[in-house]
């Protein structure tokens, strides 16, 4: 299924028809404000066991997931007065962070060291399906053994056996930078679309 949603100005219902396949465990492709993600409802345990399977990766490979701010992380990650400082100032964008894990954050999502990756999208479709759906989404890219896909013709084409594509235009080529907070200064895991500078 293809949702066709407005870059800028989503529309309710077509937000709400993709939310409520998340709901049902689905599986979608959806834009991120970098590249395109795979995603699922973080609290649908076979839509991430899914995930893992249409992208081949290892179970050990680590999927991140989306917070639509900074009020939600708490619950999943311990953000310490230096995460947040650093957090606060490049919120929404394109960085996951790492962080260290809280007993709530699924097991099947924990880094080896208990620490799960974190980002707050900037993106306005991205931002209603987490505000709609009201938990975070389960993330990785959108992409074929390596290749990046940004036409969502040949997104569609590409994932047509997921369980929605939502359309937002093209998408970007680059991946989020990863910033790992977990330790006393901020250590760039992957250089991707953020500027590392600001640090």
């Amino acid at each position: 299924m293809r949702i066709e949603i407005h870059p800028t100005h989503p529309q309710p219902r077509k937000v709400a028809r993709a939310v409520e396949i998340l709901r049902r465990g689905g599986v979608v492709v959806y834009p991120t404000g970098t590249v395109y993600g795979l995603g699922c409802d973080i609290h649908q345990k076979k839509a991430v066991e899914r995930i893992y399977q249409i992208r081949r990766l290892k179970k050990d490979h680590p999927l991140s997931f989306m917070c639509p701010d900074l009020s939600k992380i708490a619950r999943y990650a311990y953000v310490d007065d230096f995460a947040y400082r650093i957090m606060k100032r490049l919120v929404p964008g394109p960085y996951t962070f790492v962080l260290k894990a809280t007993r709530d954050a699924p097991k099947l999502l924990l880094r080896k060291q208990k620490t799960v990756g974190i980002r707050v999208p900037d993106d306005q479709i991205a931002l209603a399906l987490l505000n709609e759906l009201g938990s975070p989404i389960v993330s990785t890219s959108a992409t074929i053994d390596g290749e990046v896909f940004n036409d969502p013709d040949e997104l569609h084409a590409r994932f047509g056996h997921v369980d929605a594509f939502i359309d937002g235009g093209w998408g970007g080529i680059e991946p989020s930078t990863v910033i790992d907070l977990t330790g006393d200064e901020a250590v760039v895991l992957r250089e991707g679309a953020g500027p590392i500078d600001v640090l």
